[in-house]
């Protein structure tokens, strides 16, 4: 008699489909985590005031 072999789980396919995601979540986690050190450490502490009537919003202070 023959035991009825039982269906692999992991195959090689799933196992590449898994490896795949998790490489496309780690660049995902890194390039906004990058993203957010470079938002962090490029912010100036001052800019020239400009001379324009009407510019409400500002990107940094407006002087030293």
């Amino acid at each position: 008699m023959t035991t009825a072999s039982q269906p692999t789980i992991w195959t090689r396919s799933r196992l590449l489909g898994i490896a795949i995601a998790l490489a496309v979540f780690a660049v995902f986690v890194v390039a906004n985590a990058h993203l957010v050190f470079v938002s962090f450490m490029s912010q100036p502490d001052c800019v020239l005031t400009s001379s324009k009537q009407g510019a409400a919003f500002r990107a940094a202070k407006p002087s030293c």
